[in-house]
Protein backbone atom coordinates (compact mmCIF):
# COMPACT_ATOMS: atom_id res chain seq x y z
CA UNK A 1 0.00 0.00 0.00
CA UNK A 2 1.57 3.29 -0.80
CA UNK A 3 2.16 5.72 1.73
CA UNK A 4 -0.55 8.41 1.05
CA UNK A 5 -3.26 5.70 0.74
CA UNK A 6 -2.18 4.00 3.86
CA UNK A 7 -2.39 7.21 6.23
CA UNK A 8 -5.97 7.61 5.30
CA UNK A 9 -6.60 4.10 5.46
CA UNK A 10 -4.74 4.40 9.26
CA UNK A 11 -6.95 7.57 9.81
CA UNK A 12 -10.24 6.15 8.85
CA UNK A 13 -9.41 3.05 10.90
CA UNK A 14 -9.12 5.40 13.89
CA UNK A 15 -12.50 7.07 13.40
CA UNK A 16 -14.25 3.48 12.82
CA UNK A 17 -12.69 2.74 16.20
CA UNK A 18 -14.79 5.20 17.94
CA UNK A 19 -18.29 3.47 16.44
CA UNK A 20 -19.55 6.55 14.06
CA UNK A 21 -22.93 5.65 13.83
CA UNK A 22 -23.47 4.75 17.89
CA UNK A 23 -21.33 8.14 18.40
CA UNK A 24 -23.83 10.06 16.30
CA UNK A 25 -26.55 8.32 18.56
CA UNK A 26 -25.26 9.76 21.33
CA UNK A 27 -24.74 13.26 19.64
CA UNK A 28 -28.71 13.26 19.10
CA UNK A 29 -29.59 12.42 22.48
CA UNK A 30 -27.31 14.52 24.25
CA UNK A 31 -28.42 17.65 22.24
CA UNK A 32 -32.09 16.73 22.88
CA UNK A 33 -31.44 16.85 26.45
CA UNK A 34 -29.85 19.81 26.36
CA UNK A 35 -32.44 21.85 24.31
CA UNK A 36 -34.94 20.86 26.58
CA UNK A 37 -33.18 21.65 29.47
CA UNK A 38 -32.06 25.21 28.49
CA UNK A 39 -35.99 25.46 26.97
CA UNK A 40 -34.18 25.95 23.78
CA UNK A 41 -30.14 27.09 22.76
CA UNK A 42 -29.54 28.86 25.63
CA UNK A 43 -26.20 28.96 24.85
CA UNK A 44 -24.30 27.60 22.22
CA UNK A 45 -20.68 27.70 23.23
CA UNK A 46 -21.90 25.17 26.21
CA UNK A 47 -23.13 23.14 23.36
CA UNK A 48 -20.57 22.89 21.88
CA UNK A 49 -18.45 21.69 25.03
CA UNK A 50 -21.17 19.73 25.31
CA UNK A 51 -21.43 18.00 22.08
CA UNK A 52 -17.42 17.68 22.01
CA UNK A 53 -16.59 16.38 25.45
CA UNK A 54 -19.02 13.65 24.94
CA UNK A 55 -18.31 13.14 21.54
CA UNK A 56 -14.58 12.12 22.70
CA UNK A 57 -16.10 9.99 25.91
CA UNK A 58 -18.11 8.21 24.08
CA UNK A 59 -15.99 7.73 21.16
CA UNK A 60 -13.18 6.75 23.59
CA UNK A 61 -15.47 3.94 25.31
CA UNK A 62 -16.33 2.55 21.73
CA UNK A 63 -12.71 2.20 20.71
CA UNK A 64 -11.94 0.30 24.23
CA UNK A 65 -14.91 -1.99 23.50
CA UNK A 66 -12.84 -2.64 20.54
CA UNK A 67 -9.68 -3.66 22.05
CA UNK A 68 -11.36 -6.10 24.80
CA UNK A 69 -13.43 -7.68 22.12
CA UNK A 70 -10.53 -7.80 19.52
CA UNK A 71 -10.71 -12.13 19.59
CA UNK A 72 -14.27 -12.27 19.32
CA UNK A 73 -14.63 -9.86 16.95
CA UNK A 74 -12.08 -11.87 14.64
CA UNK A 75 -14.52 -14.68 14.48
CA UNK A 76 -17.75 -12.77 13.47
CA UNK A 77 -18.41 -11.51 9.70
CA UNK A 78 -20.04 -8.18 10.86
CA UNK A 79 -16.86 -7.22 12.49
CA UNK A 80 -13.96 -9.10 11.42
CA UNK A 81 -13.10 -5.78 9.13
CA UNK A 82 -12.52 -3.70 11.73
CA UNK A 83 -9.44 -1.70 12.49
CA UNK A 84 -7.96 -4.06 15.00
CA UNK A 85 -9.07 -7.82 13.05
CA UNK A 86 -7.87 -6.38 10.37
CA UNK A 87 -4.22 -5.64 11.50
CA UNK A 88 -4.82 -1.52 10.70
CA UNK A 89 -4.39 -0.56 13.90
CA UNK A 90 -2.46 -2.61 16.39
CA UNK A 91 -4.51 -3.47 20.17
CA UNK A 92 -1.98 -1.03 22.19
CA UNK A 93 -2.71 1.55 19.95
CA UNK A 94 -6.36 1.41 20.15
CA UNK A 95 -6.43 1.09 23.64
CA UNK A 96 -4.20 4.19 24.45
CA UNK A 97 -6.33 5.76 21.93
CA UNK A 98 -9.59 4.85 23.51
CA UNK A 99 -7.81 5.90 27.59
CA UNK A 100 -7.09 9.55 25.73
CA UNK A 101 -10.45 10.22 24.30
CA UNK A 102 -12.46 9.16 27.60
CA UNK A 103 -10.52 10.63 29.79
CA UNK A 104 -9.92 13.79 27.45
CA UNK A 105 -13.83 14.28 27.01
CA UNK A 106 -14.33 13.88 30.86
CA UNK A 107 -12.19 16.71 32.10
CA UNK A 108 -13.33 19.05 29.12
CA UNK A 109 -17.05 18.82 30.55
CA UNK A 110 -15.86 18.85 33.87
CA UNK A 111 -13.39 22.07 32.80
CA UNK A 112 -15.83 23.97 30.30
CA UNK A 113 -19.48 22.61 31.43
CA UNK A 114 -19.85 21.31 34.97
CA UNK A 115 -18.51 18.75 37.02
CA UNK A 116 -21.68 16.48 37.19
CA UNK A 117 -22.01 16.20 33.20
CA UNK A 118 -18.23 15.07 33.60
CA UNK A 119 -18.75 12.57 35.89
CA UNK A 120 -21.78 11.29 33.95
CA UNK A 121 -19.69 10.53 30.88
CA UNK A 122 -17.07 8.67 33.01
CA UNK A 123 -19.75 6.82 34.58
CA UNK A 124 -21.15 6.36 31.30
CA UNK A 125 -17.60 4.77 29.64
CA UNK A 126 -16.69 3.05 32.33
CA UNK A 127 -20.21 1.20 32.90
CA UNK A 128 -20.18 0.89 28.88
CA UNK A 129 -16.55 -1.01 28.84
CA UNK A 130 -16.06 -2.67 32.29
CA UNK A 131 -20.10 -3.82 32.95
CA UNK A 132 -21.84 -3.93 29.65
CA UNK A 133 -18.42 -5.41 28.01
CA UNK A 134 -17.66 -8.36 29.98
CA UNK A 135 -21.59 -8.90 30.47
CA UNK A 136 -21.98 -10.02 26.86
CA UNK A 137 -20.30 -13.49 27.23
CA UNK A 138 -22.00 -14.04 30.42
CA UNK A 139 -25.73 -13.51 30.16
CA UNK A 140 -28.58 -12.38 27.86
CA UNK A 141 -29.14 -9.71 30.57
CA UNK A 142 -26.09 -8.09 28.74
CA UNK A 143 -29.12 -6.16 26.93
CA UNK A 144 -30.34 -4.23 29.55
CA UNK A 145 -27.69 -3.65 31.48
CA UNK A 146 -25.86 -2.06 28.42
CA UNK A 147 -28.95 -0.22 28.16
CA UNK A 148 -28.16 2.11 31.56
CA UNK A 149 -25.38 3.65 29.97
CA UNK A 150 -26.73 3.79 26.45
CA UNK A 151 -29.73 6.08 28.31
CA UNK A 152 -27.18 8.38 30.02
CA UNK A 153 -26.16 10.71 27.23
CA UNK A 154 -29.44 12.57 26.60
CA UNK A 155 -29.34 12.76 30.75
CA UNK A 156 -25.24 14.05 30.15
CA UNK A 157 -27.50 16.94 28.20
CA UNK A 158 -30.20 17.71 30.61
CA UNK A 159 -27.25 18.19 33.58
CA UNK A 160 -24.93 20.31 30.99
CA UNK A 161 -27.90 22.67 30.36
CA UNK A 162 -29.54 23.11 33.69
CA UNK A 163 -26.12 21.66 36.71
CA UNK A 164 -28.79 19.18 38.06
CA UNK A 165 -30.75 16.40 38.17
CA UNK A 166 -34.60 16.04 38.03
CA UNK A 167 -37.53 14.56 36.92
CA UNK A 168 -37.03 15.95 33.54
CA UNK A 169 -33.55 14.05 33.39
CA UNK A 170 -35.18 10.84 34.68
CA UNK A 171 -37.89 10.96 32.03
CA UNK A 172 -35.57 11.24 29.26
CA UNK A 173 -33.38 8.43 30.73
CA UNK A 174 -36.66 6.00 31.24
CA UNK A 175 -37.49 7.02 27.32
CA UNK A 176 -34.16 5.65 25.92
CA UNK A 177 -33.63 3.10 28.04
CA UNK A 178 -36.65 1.43 26.68
CA UNK A 179 -35.73 2.22 23.31
CA UNK A 180 -32.91 0.51 23.33
CA UNK A 181 -34.33 -2.61 23.78
CA UNK A 182 -36.38 -3.14 20.66
CA UNK A 183 -33.10 -2.18 18.69
CA UNK A 184 -30.37 -4.10 19.93
CA UNK A 185 -32.83 -7.10 20.21
CA UNK A 186 -33.57 -6.50 16.20
CA UNK A 187 -29.59 -6.39 15.89
CA UNK A 188 -29.19 -9.31 17.94
CA UNK A 189 -32.02 -11.97 15.85
CA UNK A 190 -30.18 -10.59 12.86
CA UNK A 191 -26.62 -11.34 13.89
CA UNK A 192 -27.52 -14.35 16.11
CA UNK A 193 -25.46 -16.96 13.91
CA UNK A 194 -21.86 -14.42 14.35
CA UNK A 195 -22.84 -13.91 18.35
CA UNK A 196 -22.80 -17.83 18.63
CA UNK A 197 -19.84 -18.13 17.01
CA UNK A 198 -17.93 -15.43 19.16
CA UNK A 199 -20.05 -16.39 22.47
CA UNK A 200 -21.77 -13.94 23.24
CA UNK A 201 -24.65 -14.49 25.51
CA UNK A 202 -27.46 -12.83 23.42
CA UNK A 203 -31.05 -13.48 23.88
CA UNK A 204 -31.62 -15.07 20.51
CA UNK A 205 -28.51 -17.08 20.68
CA UNK A 206 -29.74 -18.97 24.14
CA UNK A 207 -33.43 -19.33 22.82
CA UNK A 208 -33.46 -19.45 19.58
CA UNK A 209 -36.98 -19.65 18.58
CA UNK A 210 -37.34 -16.16 19.15
CA UNK A 211 -40.47 -15.97 21.77
CA UNK A 212 -38.37 -14.45 24.27
CA UNK A 213 -36.71 -12.31 22.11
CA UNK A 214 -40.22 -11.24 20.93
CA UNK A 215 -41.39 -11.05 24.36
CA UNK A 216 -39.06 -8.66 25.49
CA UNK A 217 -39.53 -6.38 21.99
CA UNK A 218 -43.20 -5.97 22.75
CA UNK A 219 -42.54 -5.48 26.42
CA UNK A 220 -40.37 -3.06 25.95
CA UNK A 221 -42.02 -1.17 23.49
CA UNK A 222 -45.45 -0.93 25.30
CA UNK A 223 -43.94 0.52 28.04
CA UNK A 224 -42.71 3.28 25.76
CA UNK A 225 -46.07 4.23 24.75
CA UNK A 226 -47.09 5.52 28.49
CA UNK A 227 -43.63 6.79 28.83
CA UNK A 228 -43.09 8.84 25.75
CA UNK A 229 -46.01 10.68 27.55
CA UNK A 230 -44.33 11.84 30.38
CA UNK A 231 -42.54 15.02 28.66
CA UNK A 232 -46.60 16.15 27.60
CA UNK A 233 -48.17 15.29 31.06
CA UNK A 234 -45.01 16.92 33.22
CA UNK A 235 -45.55 19.85 31.56
CA UNK A 236 -42.46 19.99 29.89
CA UNK A 237 -43.55 19.72 26.06
CA UNK A 238 -46.90 20.85 24.23
CA UNK A 239 -49.51 19.58 21.48
CA UNK A 240 -47.67 19.37 18.82
CA UNK A 241 -45.23 16.81 20.97
CA UNK A 242 -48.49 14.70 22.05
CA UNK A 243 -49.47 14.33 18.34
CA UNK A 244 -46.11 13.71 17.03
CA UNK A 245 -44.69 11.97 19.66
CA UNK A 246 -47.65 9.23 20.01
CA UNK A 247 -47.59 9.07 16.14
CA UNK A 248 -44.19 8.14 15.81
CA UNK A 249 -44.28 5.59 19.01
CA UNK A 250 -46.69 4.03 17.97
CA UNK A 251 -44.93 3.53 14.40
CA UNK A 252 -42.34 1.94 16.00
CA UNK A 253 -44.60 -0.33 18.27
CA UNK A 254 -46.06 -1.57 15.31
CA UNK A 255 -43.07 -1.47 13.26
CA UNK A 256 -42.50 -4.98 15.49
CA UNK A 257 -45.58 -6.59 14.26
CA UNK A 258 -44.44 -8.38 11.24
CA UNK A 259 -41.68 -9.80 13.03
CA UNK A 260 -44.67 -11.33 15.58
CA UNK A 261 -45.91 -12.99 12.53
CA UNK A 262 -43.07 -14.44 11.09
CA UNK A 263 -39.31 -14.23 12.42
CA UNK A 264 -36.65 -13.57 10.16
CA UNK A 265 -33.66 -11.41 9.53
CA UNK A 266 -35.90 -8.95 7.25
CA UNK A 267 -38.77 -8.44 9.71
CA UNK A 268 -35.88 -7.89 12.53
CA UNK A 269 -34.54 -5.01 9.90
CA UNK A 270 -38.01 -3.36 9.76
CA UNK A 271 -37.26 -2.77 14.05
CA UNK A 272 -33.94 -1.26 13.56
CA UNK A 273 -35.22 0.68 10.48
CA UNK A 274 -38.20 1.83 12.66
CA UNK A 275 -35.73 2.84 16.01
CA UNK A 276 -33.03 4.26 13.88
CA UNK A 277 -35.56 7.03 12.36
CA UNK A 278 -37.48 7.07 15.97
CA UNK A 279 -34.52 9.46 17.72
CA UNK A 280 -33.99 12.29 14.74
CA UNK A 281 -37.85 12.62 14.49
CA UNK A 282 -38.43 12.81 18.18
CA UNK A 283 -35.50 15.58 18.13
CA UNK A 284 -37.09 17.56 14.83
CA UNK A 285 -40.67 17.43 17.29
CA UNK A 286 -39.48 18.57 20.01
CA UNK A 287 -37.59 21.99 18.29
CA UNK A 288 -40.98 22.37 16.68
CA UNK A 289 -42.98 22.05 19.55
CA UNK A 290 -40.49 24.49 21.34
CA UNK A 291 -40.57 26.65 18.34
CA UNK A 292 -43.89 27.31 18.40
Amino acid sequence: MKQGKYKTAKIKGYIDLTKPSILLMVLITTLLGYYLGSDGISSWLKLFWTLLGTGLSAGGAGALNQYLEREQDCLMKRTRDRPIPAGLIQPQDALLFGLILVLTGSVLLVWKVNLLTGFLSLLTAFMYILIYTPMKRLTWLNTSLGSIPGALPPMGGWTAATGSIDSGAWILFAMLYLWQHPHFFAIAWMCKDDYEKAGFKMLPVIEPDGARTMRQIFWHLSLMIPVSLLPFISGMMGNVYLAGGTIITLGYFCSAIPMLRHKSKANASIILKASVFYLPLLLVIIIIDKGI
